[in-house]
């Protein structure tokens, strides 16, 4: 395997604007690069996620059909959050995993961190896998803006719905799914 040169973070040289949203906040600045290339670059920060594959005792695989209104549908995706100021990323899964998907889990693996769009933001989502799953008698409250269904899949219905040309793919769940897998087989 080829070792990872580690952390080379561009020099800021001016900030140039910058909008903030819920969650994120989208910069305009003057960068210097580590190669000294100087460039005006605009990059969303975002406070980090966490992202849980669920599976039951029984090997059903626990999923959500979510609306998602930048892309204006419904997608296939695993529980998902973004981490609060100063919560660790497995905490944020077991929020998230009660709050969505109404189950909690006793046995977490950690599948490790994820870039899911490093060319314009430095989110980094944090893999987990969630096994020992017991349902919760009533489901905490989430976000009001959520609109989801929660599904059980087998893994072969996932495996269908990943490879469905027809189907609209979420590719940190992807990512997610092809990590748990790796992991199971050790």
């Amino acid at each position: 395997m080829i070792p990872s040169p580690g952390s080379e973070p561009s020099k800021i040289i001016k900030n140039i604007a910058h909008l903030d949203a819920k969650k994120i906040r989208f910069e305009i600045n003057q960068i210097e690069l580590p190669i000294g290339i100087k460039g005006v670059f605009g990059t969303i920060q975002h406070p980090g996620a966490a992202l849980a594959v669920p599976i039951t005792d029984d090997g059903k695989i626990i999923l959500l059909r979510q609306y998602r209104f930048a892309v204006g549908q419904r997608i296939l995706e695993f529980p998902a959050g973004t981490l609060e100021e100063g919560e660790d990323p497995l905490t944020t899964m077991q929020r998230e995993l009660a709050e969505e998907a109404g189950f909690e889990a006793a046995q977490w693996d950690s599948l490790g961190p994820m870039l899911p769009c490093p060319g314009y933001s430095d989110e980094i989502i944090h893999l987990f896998l969630a096994r020992s799953l017991k349902p919760l008698k009533e489901r905490p409250p989430g976000d009001e803006d959520e609109d989801l269904e929660v599904l059980m899949m087998s893994q072969d219905e996932l495996e269908q719905a990943f490879t469905n040309k027809a189907q609209s793919l979420d590719g940190k769940s992807i990512a997610g799914w092809f990590r748990a897998k790796e992991f199971l087989k050790t």
